[in-house]
């Protein structure tokens, strides 16, 4: 075997399990966003120079981990482990009620486990049956992108007003831009990561204002009920498919089938209405619940990987909410990756893997999530919950965050890397909570501005 490539093997197996153990205790805190994490994350390792194999198996390795392990608050405590975790929250709560969050948590995690082994190689196909179109799609890029912001942000709770917010947040970004460019600062991380943090920035906004702050406080402590633990299978490794019984792994099979072939819609809404499918199609009500929690879960697997993929892969375009969201490092983080705005040409992950090589690395990355998560969900769910809610604190992983990206926008741009985060951060944050314009709408935005805007002005010039 090549040395180099048995070296890149190393790296993406050192840097999967890296992504995984750190996102699946990532997942195991409750409100942590996907965007807020897994891409300022991700971003380190790209500016680190890590070898693209290695990038590629961190990032999908601990999308993977954290999409399981967010079922452990999500059943245990009642409260979504993240974003995505949000439409399972019915049904959970609703076997949590009943005395078996155990079954929910145990039926969501082997159904995310299952689709994330199917989506990786349907996904990849998908890309490769598109990728012939690549070129084409590249060159039409700068209105790609505009059509794409308008389809994303009419599918985003916001609807129309999503829409028209695109138009002043596009001239916010093209303001700035300008503003920076007048001290020969050119950003881009900094724009990125604003978004990202929107909604913590708006929130720490909010503490220091005494009208909302009376919005933000609690009259007591918030409490929590563990039901035990009840283990019914022999080893530390359990058999996913036996976990679920046959009906529910046809449907979780069918769902994330479905969810590996679109890169366009809303993840959330993905799972929302694949979910509402397999509930319309069983009428008893406790088959019905454990099958949608199996099924939904893994459609947040199955849309999660292909949304990354499938833009990765045919095109090197962000062209979907997650590869323009938590994935958006994968695509551009100069000086690394990045996408041309004048050319059209990309270089990033899609030329620097080839269609095998995004095969192998993105099944080993679900290899190792799963062998990792897994069990551990399985296993230690309960131990863990009770860990997480009573010693660790969600102020001092928040300051966590919060340090690793005021390093990175210094690092960029100085002080004002610094404002731009602030200033995009502090606007979309208070978009996504008063309009519904959210994070995934905002990526698109921002690259509306960098790559449709010059098209515009070059075309009319």
């Amino acid at each position: 075997m090549d040395t180099s490539l048995l070296n890149d093997i190393y790296v993406a197996i050192a840097m999967g399990l890296l992504g995984a153990v750190v996102f699946a205790a990532i997942g195991l805190v409750s409100g942590t966003d996907e965007t807020t994490t897994l891409a300022p994350l991700t971003l380190l390792v790209v500016l680190l120079g890590v070898p693209p194999a290695g990038v590629f198996t961190f990032f999908l390795a601990g999308a993977v981990a954290k999409h399981m392990t967010h079922a452990i608050p999500t059943a245990l405590l009642g409260i979504p482990g993240d974003t995505m975790a949000t439409p399972l929250m019915q049904d959970a709560n609703a076997l949590r009620n009943l005395g078996v969050p155990h079954i929910a948590l145990r039926k969501m995690v082997s159904g995310g486990i299952i689709a994330a082994f199917v989506a990786v190689p349907l996904a990849v196909l998908f890309a490769v049956l598109i990728a012939p179109f690549g070129p084409t799609i590249t060159k039409a890029a700068p209105w790609i992108f505009v059509a794409a912001a308008v389809l994303i942000a009419y599918f985003s709770p916001g609807r129309w007003a999503s829409v028209a917010v695109l138009v002043p947040f596009v001239v916010l970004i093209i303001a700035l831009q300008t503003l920076t460019a007048k001290y020969d600062v050119k950003l881009s991380i900094s724009y990125f990561l604003g978004i990202a943090i929107g909604p913590l920035v708006a929130d720490l906004f909010s503490v220091m204002s005494p009208h909302d702050r009376k919005r933000m406080a609690r009259d007591s402590v918030r409490t929590f009920q563990l039901a035990p633990d009840v283990k019914g299978w022999s080893g530390y490794f359990p058999n996913p498919l036996k976990v679920l019984d046959i009906a529910q792994t046809k449907w979780t099979l069918a769902t994330a089938g479905i969810s590996s072939a679109t890169f366009v819609f809303s993840p959330v809404a993905m799972t929302v209405v694949l979910g509402e499918v397999v509930g319309s199609r069983i009428k008893h009500a406790y088959h019905r619940m454990t099958t949608v929690l199996s099924a939904r879960n893994g459609v947040t697997e199955a849309t999660y990987i292909a949304e990354a993929l499938i833009p990765l892969i045919a095109f090197g375009l962000p062209l979907s909410p997650v590869a323009a969201g938590p994935a958006a490092p994968l695509f551009n983080a100069p000086p690394r990756f990045t996408v041309d705005a004048a050319s059209g040409t990309v270089n990033n992950l899609h030329t620097l893997l080839n269609n095998w090589e995004f095969l192998g690395y993105g099944m080993l990355s679900v290899l190792i999530a799963g062998l990792v998560s897994y069990p551990f969900a399985m296993n230690f769910a309960r131990r863990a919950a009770l860990f997480v809610s009573r010693r660790i604190s969600h102020e001092a992983i928040i300051a966590t965050f919060v340090g690793l990206i005021i390093v990175i926008s210094v690092w960029e741009g100085g002080l004002l890397g610094l404002f731009v985060i602030l200033t995009m951060g502090l606007a979309g944050g208070l978009l996504s909570r008063i309009l519904g314009f959210n994070a995934g709408v905002q990526f698109m935005g921002y690259y509306t501005a960098v790559l449709t805007v010059p098209a515009l002005l070059k075309l009319f010039a």
